[in-house]
């Protein structure tokens, strides 16, 4: 079974900074890409960045040049520097591992989320 485990959020003041650091743990094999996705009241859920195995990464427009995704294959753990925050990224950040091979099974994992909440 895998597990994903959140860590870094919280209240921060507009043009602040965070990290969130996300773990994977379990019997895994290989991780294809790790993400973060974020959901706000009453929004759906969108992808905030997302880098592969191979560190191509992949930005939402709102968020480019404000924060930074990065990884670490040895230890399945992915990073979001976020810098320049602003009010309108107040929302759940989720941490996705996309096409995870264990021993037993191919698929998608979720974590339980993390609050970040910008506000003065």
């Amino acid at each position: 079974q895998v597990q994903l485990v959140e860590s870094g959020g919280g209240l921060v003041q507009p043009g602040g900074s965070l990290r969130l650091s996300c773990a994977a743990s379990g019997s895994i094999f290989s991780i294809y890409a790790m993400g973060w996705y974020r959901q706000a009241p009453g929004k759906q859920r969108e992808l905030v960045a997302a880098i592969t195995s191979g560190g191509s990464t992949n930005y939402a427009d709102s968020v480019k040049g404000r924060f930074t995704i990065s990884r670490d294959n040895a230890k399945n753990t992915v990073y979001l520097q976020m810098n320049s925050l602003k009010p309108e990224d107040t929302a759940v950040y989720y941490c996705n591992a996309d096409r995870v091979r264990t021993t037993t099974r191919y698929g998608d994992y979720w974590g339980q989320g993390t609050q970040v909440t910008v506000s003065s």
